[in-house]
């Protein structure tokens, strides 16, 4: 069975060869959908990074999309979009400071920067209203939401400033510390700020129109940002209030937060706006495909598909083997580890053994879905990487053929560069310690 499918996935896979004409089939099936998610199968692995932006580049330049919307925090994302759009003097570099958060190396690093700086350059020789923007999907970022929302306000209308001041305090004894917040409030050693900043959402809902005519002096996007960013508010108060009630829950809020925000983005910017989702496979692949989805949880693939259909076009990435910037515990530092060769029985296996090094393939063929219709395992690494326990920290199962419209596998990769680069980070890992063929 196994070689069977293996010999149509065969016959279907178009060999890369790292260059632009690979993705002149990819951009054909995605035809006129305005939303293709690119996803990624680790959030350190410098090929998949590449290729994607190498896609999106493509999508910008001929098929006229014009946001890059990614798994990150607003606020910080927003900096990013600032520069590209013209409307700050930073260079590209500088406009990734605001990534501070682990981890870092996931938008501070070298292909990031590449992307940014060619869409910096390419927006500078474009009229306003052809610019491409770049935003942030995540909830993270409570507390400097918070602190956006107040330096708007402050500018535009101080009352309603001092209002938010006084909702936002109740955050304040907890400090910049989310988890003990969540925590003191989901053991009712604490009342939660659920009131006050359901409250300031929509104070800034109410008043949008207004604030737009506010002497002509309130510019669109920022306003549309601090509204954002108090909606941010609102659904990461609710987030750190449910992590400690089951990981079903609160991996169900950011989702949703994260599509809600693909779908504001795209009302705001107008019905021909077109978005490039870059966000981990995990986030990407629509959920009912996978055991996520028997568990309960759903995720952006799945909800952009519901919302909608036709439109929506999913892209996920594999490797077999190679090296990833990961941490080995949360907070931690950022090394470069070796990736074990993919399981036998999942599809990273399978993929390894149809003899094309880097591939290209359409899920929507009748022969492929049929070929890659059994669940298979597939592998995930996120900014954590544990060799030790890769079974069951790693691999999941799935109907790849159901979880995405196209996948792309790398056979070896390598590791994403941060641009903090640390003396264990540069040793790498010693060849001895987790040997390939395991």
């Amino acid at each position: 069975m196994v070689q069977l499918s293996s010999s149509r996935v065969a016959a279907a896979a178009q060999p890369l060869a790292f260059s632009e004409s690979d993705y002149d089939s990819l951009l054909k099936w995605i035809g006129d959908a305005r939303f293709v998610l690119i996803g990624e199968a680790s959030h350190g692995t410098h090929d998949f990074y590449r290729e994607r932006a190498l896609i999106t580049k493509r999508l910008i330049e001929e098929m006229e999309f014009n946001a890059v919307a990614v798994e990150a925090d607003w606020p910080d994302a927003f900096r990013v979009n600032r520069f590209v759009r013209g409307r700050s003097d930073e260079n590209a570099l500088h406009s990734l400071d605001g990534f501070k958060r682990f981890p870092a190396w996931m938008w501070r690093n070298m292909d990031v920067l590449d992307f940014v700086d060619w869409l910096r350059r390419r927006n500078d020789v474009m009229p306003e209203n052809r610019r491409a923007g770049f935003y942030g999907l995540d909830l993270y970022s409570l507390h400097a939401s918070a602190d956006a929302v107040l330096r708007f306000l402050d500018k535009v209308d101080p009352a309603a400033a001092e209002r938010a001041r006084q909702r936002y305090a109740c955050f304040e004894q907890f400090g910049e510390d989310t988890q003990a917040y969540g925590y003191a409030t989901s053991f009712g050693m604490s009342e939660s700020c659920e009131q006050q900043v359901v409250s300031q959402l929509v104070e800034m809902q109410r008043r949008a129109a207004e604030l737009a005519r506010h002497d002509g002096k309130v510019d669109p996007e920022e306003l549309f940002s601090a509204e954002q960013n108090a909606r941010l508010v609102k659904d990461a108060e609710t987030y750190y209030r449910t992590m400690f009630r089951g990981h079903v829950e609160s991996w169900n809020v950011r989702d949703k937060h994260m599509a809600d925000t693909l779908s504001a983005l795209a009302e705001h910017a107008g019905p021909q706006s077109k978005f490039v989702v870059w966000a981990h496979n995990s986030h990407v692949g629509d959920a009912r495909a996978t055991r996520m989805g028997r568990a309960g949880e759903f995720n952006i693939g799945q909800l952009a598909r519901e919302r909608f259909g036709d439109d929506a076009y999913l892209i996920g990435f594999t490797t077999h083997n190679g090296e990833v910037t990961a941490a080995s515990d949360w907070g931690g530092m950022a090394e470069r580890k070796r990736v074990r060769a993919a399981l036998p029985g999942s599809i990273e296996s399978e993929f390894h053994q149809i003899g094309i090094d880097n591939f290209l393939l359409s899920l929507r063929s009748t022969a492929v879905r049929d070929a890659l219709a059994a669940p298979r395992l597939e592998r995930a690494i996120g900014v954590i990487y544990l060799p030790e326990t890769e079974r069951a920290s790693h691999y999941f199962d799935t109907r790849v053929a159901e979880q995405f419209d196209a996948v792309i596998h790398i056979d070896s990769t390598l590791a994403l560069i941060p641009l903090e680069r640390t003396s264990e980070w540069e040793a790498g890992e010693p060849p001895e310690t987790y040997p390939f063929a395991v």
